[in-house]
């Protein structure tokens, strides 16, 4: 079990005045923490005032660079030997964060699995929901929540993977797949998550985009070849298919069969190309 006096706590907020003091004060109240250090992400209200009020150290970016912007400035920022993240807006319980770290050690990264009866919407459910699967897929083990930001792990870790992280909102998604990637110890530790205080930071028509991006990174990134594989074989099936069954027709082989096995090569090639890569990356690593 990691001590809370070896352990920083980060909190990423933008926007988070109603919230941040009854963050701050409540971590403090639950454990003697290395330190608790508030990223005032931008904002342009009294974030940053309030979190210093609360006994928080306050550190501010100029403008808003993103919620993975402000986690990598924390965790640069931090002198602990372990690093606690919690979000601003008051969905996680302070006492939940003590299950955390007493299973830092033994584990390299915990984190705390929201149950799907307290994430906010039915859509939100199913886009974690799908999103957890596909996730389980491509490291081979049940994943319960990948995009959860209320996590622990060890600092020295976390900056090995800072190279990877983005600056928006798949930090979580990235860190908990790179740590099972590198092979570290992950476990996800149950928490329950209150409604948040404020309006959420994330809008489906903007951000929908960004979260196709980073699945189409956490596929090329981690484990390509699962993804490409399949549908390189997809492609030769329906190819060969389609070949015997003209010739078998119309005596001839078509165009199209052609096609469809040649994409087949092309896109088997390029997954073996992209799992190189992203063996090398991990190979490579400090």
């Amino acid at each position: 079990m990691a001590d809370p006096s070896t352990v920083s706590v980060v909190i990423p907020a933008f926007n988070e005045a109603l919230s941040i003091s009854a963050v701050v004060m409540a971590m403090a109240s639950v454990a003697r923490w290395r330190e608790i250090i508030v990223v005032d992400d931008g904002s342009v209200d009294a974030t940053g005032a309030r979190a210093q009020q609360a006994g928080a150290c306050v550190v501010r970016h100029p403008y808003n660079k993103g919620n993975g912007a402000a986690v990598k400035t924390g965790i640069r920022r931090a002198a602990g030997e372990f690093v606690l993240i919690i979000d601003g807006d008051g969905q996680h319980r302070a006492a939940d964060s003590l299950q955390l770290v007493s299973r830092l050690g033994e584990y390299d990264l915990v984190v705390g699995a929201r149950s799907p009866s307290t994430q906010a919407t039915h859509l939100r459910r199913f886009g974690n929901g799908a999103l957890n699967r596909f996730a389980g897929y491509l490291t081979g083990r049940h994943i319960p929540d990948l995009t959860s930001g209320f996590r622990a792990a060890r600092r020295e870790y976390l900056l090995e993977f800072l190279h990877l992280l983005p600056n928006g909102f798949s930090t979580p998604t990235t860190t908990t797949l790179a740590f099972i990637k590198g092979g570290y110890n992950v476990a996800f530790e149950p928490t329950d998550a209150s409604l948040r205080q404020g309006n959420s930071k994330i809008r489906l028509a903007s951000d929908g985009t960004k979260f196709f991006m980073i699945i189409l990174k956490i596929v090329t990134l981690f484990s390509p070849l699962r993804v490409f594989l399949p549908v390189a074989l997809v492609s030769f099936v329906l190819g060969v298919g389609y070949a015997i069954w003209t010739i078998a027709t119309q005596s001839h082989v078509t165009n199209s069969s052609v096609l469809l096995i040649v994409l087949a090569v092309m896109v088997l090639l390029v997954g073996l190309v992209s799992e190189q890569i992203s063996t090398l990356r991990f190979e490579g690593r400090r």
